[in-house]
This record gives structure tokens, sequence and C-alpha cells, in this order.
């Protein structure tokens, strides 16, 4: 079996992360920050928003089962990119929109991908492309948050729904409950 990577911001990592989990071919989500300048950061120092860092997912994915151009088409259907450095209530640099390309080859995917999407979304698509940086992996407890935390009031009000409409656009692609 081959794998890729792939990272991607979109708000708050547990969004992403909870429907990425879902997803066939995916074998490893794993909630991080990239793209910015503190080495090493914390939960606290990336919501202070001073850091640079974006808070994002990285995946490992099984090529052969799911596409990186799948992933980012359900990457644009589970949050809104055309809000700057905003997710709903979570305001700041941290919470950008941003794919972090890995290769010149996943790089060209994602330019495409965020000029069709420019043509689906009514305002202005504002999604960075960005090469890999480095890559921190967040806190343990923020893995696996919302498999863990799922009536918590955020996961609940906020992941809940996002994952639900993955599930519902999606349905081939979703792993079995």
């Amino acid at each position: 079996m081959t794998s890729e990577t792939a990272v991607l911001g979109g708000g708050c990592f547990w969004c992403l992360e909870a429907v990425y989990q879902q997803l066939k071919g995916v074998q490893q989500v794993e909630s991080g920050y990239t793209g910015g300048h503190v080495p090493a950061p914390t939960y606290e120092q990336v919501c202070g928003g001073a850091t640079g860092h974006a808070e994002v997912v990285k995946l490992t994915f099984d090529p052969a089962q799911v596409s990186y151009r799948e992933i980012l088409e359900i990457f644009f259907t589970i949050h809104d990119p055309t809000t700057l450095n905003r997710q709903g209530n979570d305001v700041g640099t941290q919470y950008r929109s941003v794919i972090y390309s890995q290769s010149p080859a996943q790089h060209d995917t994602a330019k495409h991908i965020i000029a069709e999407m420019a043509l689906v979304w009514d305002a202005p698509v504002v999604t960075e492309l960005s090469p890999a940086e480095t890559y921190y992996k967040a806190e343990d407890y923020h893995q696996n948050y919302f498999a863990q935390h799922p009536f918590q009031g955020y996961c609940a009000f906020v992941v809940a729904p996002k994952l639900a409409k993955f599930k519902e656009v999606f349905a081939e692609k979703s792993k079995p409950d």
C-alpha cells in the first residue's frame, strides 16, 4: 500500500479531523500547526494569533482509494473558503483557509481546484496555497477530539453539523458507522 500526505487548514482543526477520519482511504488524521515562525508552538500560543501558525490537519491517505483532488473537493465543501482568517466565530490568522502542498503535483492540483472553486462560490476564494512548511503535532488532548467529546458545546454545535454534511454529500466515500 502506498500513501501520501496532505496538510490543510480550514478553521478549527477539530472539524477537519472529524470529517477526514470518516473518509475511506484516509489512514491517519493528526491535528497540528504549521505556517508560522515560532518553533514548537503550544495551543495557547497559536490561539493568541502571534505565531503565524494555522491550525491544520495532516492526513495520510492511500491515493488508490481516495485522490488528492477528492480530498480537496471535500475540503471546499466543509469550510467557507471565502472568509479571510475566519471560520464562523473562530477569528484570526490561525483559522485561515490554506493548503500546504507536499509536492509539485499537489500544488498543481490545488491550484486548479482553487480556480474551479472561484466559479462556484459567490464571493472571492481566499484560500492560500503554500509549499509545505515545518509541521508541529498538536498536543495529545487535541487528537481525536470530536470522537472523545461529541457532546462538548463546540463539538455538538459546530463539528457535528459539518460531519453530517460530509456524510450526506459524500455518502459513498464515508466509512461505515
